[in-house]
């Protein structure tokens, strides 16, 4: 839960520190451009929902932090502005995952082991008395299988998430209607995405959680 809540802010700063970069100074002003988490936590979202997946031991877990503010109209480049700021977030996440996944390239461990424990850091099961070289992989781990599932999961094309920020962007006004339509009920249609075709997602997630990690 430490490690997805300082990921989810992390996310979330760096939409309001790129819109800031575009021109908008709307988060700054709200003071949420910080790594301080009691700035970002959402009660439900960074603390319940996690929880409860991981009580009911979910093959996934995620969670989010409360939106950071931003004026769309103030940014610099109206036509891309908005895609870039909605696509911070994600890059966000997978920026911490290379440098973590970097970092374990340099850990003295076999690569037998190295899957093991990476499979255990997927898992959520613990490891004890391996020395410092495993407890490091496993919590590097741990930080690119959490990443990359926010930034594969904000990539969906369903709002509120990320994706259909950058789909909209894509879209001909005559697809008005249909942005409307998303909008209205994507909450409902991401949690049916995610029950119904999570078997879709993971094996995305698994395949970059290796790549990241170089097992």
């Amino acid at each position: 839960i430490a490690i997805l809540i300082l990921s989810v802010v992390a996310h979330e700063v760096s939409h309001g520190f790129v819109a800031y970069l575009l021109g908008d100074n709307t988060a700054k002003r709200a003071g949420r451009l910080s790594m301080n988490p009691l700035k970002h936590l959402d009660m439900t979202g960074s603390f319940i929902v996690p929880l409860m997946l991981i009580l009911l031991k979910s093959s996934f877990i995620f969670g989010w932090a409360k939106p950071v503010p931003y004026n769309p109209y103030n940014l610099k480049n109206q036509k891309w502005g908005p895609v870039l700021v909605a696509i911070s977030g994600p890059l966000s996440n997978f920026l911490i995952a290379g440098v973590f996944g970097l970092f374990s390239l340099f850990l003295p461990l076999d690569q037998s082991a190295k899957t093991e424990i990476g499979l255990a850091a997927v898992n959520g099961a613990a490891i004890f008395g391996a020395g410092y070289a495993p407890a490091l992989f496993y919590f590097s781990s741990m930080v690119v299988w959490i990443n990359v599932f926010l930034g594969i999961f904000n990539l969906i094309p369903i709002p509120p998430l990320d994706g259909s920020k950058v789909l909209f962007s894509f879209l001909p006004y005559k697809w008005n209607n249909f942005e409307i339509f998303l909008e209205k009920y994507g909450f409902f249609i991401l949690l049916f995405f995610l029950f119904s075709f999570s078997s879709v997602l993971l094996p995305v997630v698994f395949f970059l959680f290796r790549l990241f990690l170089g097992l």
